[in-house]
């Protein structure tokens, strides 16, 4: 591995005999060696390395990125993303062919996550034992939010800084696994924040509505933005979405009002992210909410200074 050079570079000369050979060695795996540190400067990224994590990456145009295999898109300046799934493997890589035809081969080390356990109350039997055409109607649910995640645009809104579509309270966390009405459910794969209905939300980042339905079985209303490269993000349990789906958005736009509908215990914005089906958190890719509350009171209180 090139980036392996540095360190094993003086254990390799040590086995070699005081020959001309050599020192001809000892040019040659320098040369290699300087490669190599360029070559890792050529590449950065932006994100923790921690499983529920979206990285995104930097490399020279032309580069072409894959990880554990698979091929990433890229943009053509360089551009690219990833995630880290819920559960992801800790040790993962990721192979770059820069323009030259060097190739680097990074392994990735992921942190591993605790999650927290919820219990959640009053969740009505029809939508715990949901009746066959509820199920069939949720089964045609599911296929228009697949469908919606896996788009690919060549959109590059997914590298602005994000912004949190709501303020508040966050009643909900990512990876969490909620137990409904004393039966195990599924994890949670987004971040609630407590609101009352009708507050409004706005787009986190530029994009194109994917998806725009007002009321599905399990999530209500629900909307998915797309930010191109396969990162989207989704909100669940609106009560009224001002966009529909084709139209583009920017950030910071007012795109639809917080709600109870669907299989919500009270009103929330459930705020998901996503790099294809694969689903992240969002927190990984904004400030802390309690830096942004903090920033709010102090730009209230020199509003009322003047």
């Amino acid at each position: 591995m090139l980036n392996a050079l540095p360190n094993a570079l003086p254990k390799l000369l040590k086995t070699l005999p005081n020959t001309p050979s050599r020192s001809c060695m000892a040019v040659v795996l320098s040369l290699l060696t300087l490669f190599s540190l360029s070559t890792q400067a050529q590449v950065s990224f932006e994100g923790q390395f921690e499983q529920g994590a979206l990285i995104r990456g930097k490399a020279p145009a032309g580069t072409q990125v894959s990880l554990n295999g698979e091929a990433l898109k890229v943009t053509p300046d360089g551009h690219f993303a990833f995630g880290f799934d819920r559960d992801a493997q800790l040790s993962q890589e990721l192979r770059l062919v820069y323009p030259d035809g060097l190739t680097e081969v990074k392994p990735l080390s992921v942190t591993k996550r605790e999650y927290n356990i919820q219990s959640v109350k009053g969740i009505s039997n029809k939508i715990m034992k949901p009746d066959p055409v509820a199920q069939e109607r949720a089964a045609k649910d599911t296929a228009q939010v697949k469908a919606a995640r896996g788009t690919f645009s060549e959109q590059t809104a997914f590298l602005q800084s994000f912004i949190w579509p709501l303020t508040g309270r966050i009643s909900g966390v990512y990876g969490s696994q909620r137990i409904y009405n004393d039966v195990p459910g599924n994890p949670h794969f987004g971040v609630d924040v407590a609101a009352k209905t009708g507050t409004v939300v706005v787009a986190p980042a530029d994009g194109v509505i994917s998806l725009s339905v007002p009321d599905m079985f399990y999530s209500g209303g629900t909307m998915i933005i797309d930010h191109g490269y396969g990162v989207s993000s989704s909100f669940l349990h609106l009560s009224k979405l001002y966009v529909n789906a084709g139209e583009t958005v920017k950030q910071g736009q007012a795109v639809a009002e917080v709600g109870a509908t669907g299989r919500a215990n009270g009103p929330h914005l459930d705020w998901r992210l996503n790099w294809y089906q694969m689903r992240l958190d969002p927190t990984t890719i904004v400030p802390s909410m309690a830096t942004v509350l903090a920033a709010e009171k102090a730009q209230k209180a020199q509003k009322v200074a003047k």
